[in-house]
């Protein structure tokens, strides 16, 4: 397992359809996985530091964690099947319940556990960024430091 830093995410056109990036913290390798809006929306909210004024569902679940005596202590991108990736949180005392990735980050920064993803998962979808593109990755982390929650927001059909 590979730990992994959450780039951001940003909104991939024509198809308004959002992405998380990550980063190995100790080597070269990305990882783009295609989430919902809504948890692009919680992720890039996480990030910016914006608290809303009721509870979001994965501010809820950090909060229902924490009330029931429980710690996150990591999650893990554990697989990727026909272009689904697959999650895992695990807790103390070794419980373990399977998760979409997008939720697990999202949960992840809001209790500032690791994230950690499969060799597996980053020897089939792990992307190597060479040097003379990292102008490309501060372009995008320009974009994440200029983008809204409603920059998520899909567009209505025709």
């Amino acid at each position: 397992m590979s730990e992994m830093r959450v780039v951001g995410v940003r909104v991939e056109l024509p198809a308004n359809q959002p992405i998380l990036l990550l980063r190995e913290t100790n080597g070269d390798r990305y990882l783009p996985i295609w989430i919902g809006s809504v948890e692009a929306t919680a992720i890039a909210l996480e990030q910016q530091g914006v608290k809303p004024a009721r509870p979001l569902t994965h501010d809820l679940l950090k909060d229902v964690i924490s009330a029931l005596g429980r710690r996150l202590e990591q999650v893990r991108i554990t697989d990727l099947q026909e272009g689904t990736f697959y999650a895992e949180l695990i807790f103390d005392g070794g419980i373990t319940v399977s998760a979409r990735p997008s939720d697990s980050v999202a949960l992840a920064l809001r209790v500032g556990v690791p994230i950690h993803a499969a060799e597996s998962v980053l020897s089939e979808a792990g992307l190597v960024i060479p040097d003379e593109q990292e102008d490309e990755v501060e372009k995008f982390r320009e974009f994440l430091d200029s983008v809204s929650p409603e920059d998520f927001r899909g567009a209505q059909p025709g």
